[in-house]
């Protein structure tokens, strides 16, 4: 959170960053071998130059899912930035998250957001289960966007990778294990001693069986990210539809707790279909 009061992350000196990543992705993609280091570079791969546009429109998507946990919506609600200016809010975790995967939780730059981001966990409001919480869909819905919209599926190689950078990130942030929580859910393990990704996965959505919930800051936050930063995302002429587009990418746990009507049948189908085709579109052309 920004201000004092975010749970996702921001770019460590924000200008910095923001010049860093608007230099464009292929800068640090091109160099995601050396800078990422070997344990997630074929994530680094994937989300800077593979698939960036489904990455971004994940990222986008696991930011608003935050939306749906009535501890976090009411944070980022009494922000006013996230209702003022989603799009700059938004923008901010992006160059963030990218710039950590990019250039390596451990160099210059990530060791910086890494200490912009322990001074906003340490901030009342702010707990390890959020933390762990934020960053499971920071990780998660990236993957299942690209699986879902993009011109190929995430490999086996991707999503192990994704999940070294999720560990190397809640490890350079000193996340402690979290609380028993089987008397709210039981059987729900407890990250970060989580195996691999397929666990984080089943952690977060046990976490919003439990949590998800509709909140007035909630709806609040979804109108105005709806509005602006999913439309951004998407191809121009859907763009012009939102938030009717917008809603289609919801599921239905998320849906329920944002109380967002489900859009008309077939908006679901069209907009996949029309994902996937921008991204078929820009698939990088095969090394010879």
């Amino acid at each position: 959170m920004r201000d004092g009061t975010t749970t996702g992350p921001r770019a460590a000196g924000g200008t910095r960053a923001q010049a860093g990543t608007q230099r464009g992705t292929q800068g640090a993609g091109a160099q995601a071998d050396t800078r990422a280091g070997g344990g997630y570079a074929a994530y680094a791969r994937l989300v800077l130059e593979t698939m960036p546009e489904e990455a971004k429109a994940g990222l986008s998507l696991g930011f608003i899912r935050t939306f749906g946990i009535p501890d976090i919506a009411r944070v980022l609600y009494a922000t006013g930035r996230m209702t003022d200016e989603p799009k700059a809010r938004a923008k901010a975790t992006g160059v963030a998250m990218f710039a950590l995967i990019g250039e390596g939780v451990d160099s210059e730059k990530g060791r910086r957001i890494v200490a912009d981001l322990r001074r906003v966990h340490t901030r009342p409001g702010i707990t390890p289960e959020l933390m762990h919480y934020v960053l499971a869909c920071f990780t998660v819905c990236p993957l299942r966007f690209i699986d879902t919209h993009g011109h190929r599926r995430v490999t086996a190689e991707e999503r192990a990778a994704a999940y070294s950078f999720h560990r190397a990130l809640a490890t350079a942030l000193d996340l402690p294990d979290l609380p028993d929580l089987r008397r709210d859910v039981p059987d729900l393990p407890n990250p970060p001693g989580l195996p691999d990704l397929p666990a984080v996965e089943r952690w977060m959505t046990a976490y919003e069986t439990a949590h998800f919930a509709p909140t007035e800051a909630g709806r609040a936050l979804w109108h105005s990210a709806s509005q602006v930063l999913l439309s951004s995302r998407l191809p121009a002429f859907l763009s012009r539809l939102s938030p009717l587009a917008a809603a289609a990418l919801l599921d239905p746990p998320l849906t329920k707790a944002l109380q967002v009507p489900n859009p008309p049948w077939p908006t679901r189908p069209l907009i996949t279909y029309a994902l996937k085709t921008r991204s078929r579109k820009k698939r990088p052309p095969t090394p010879a």
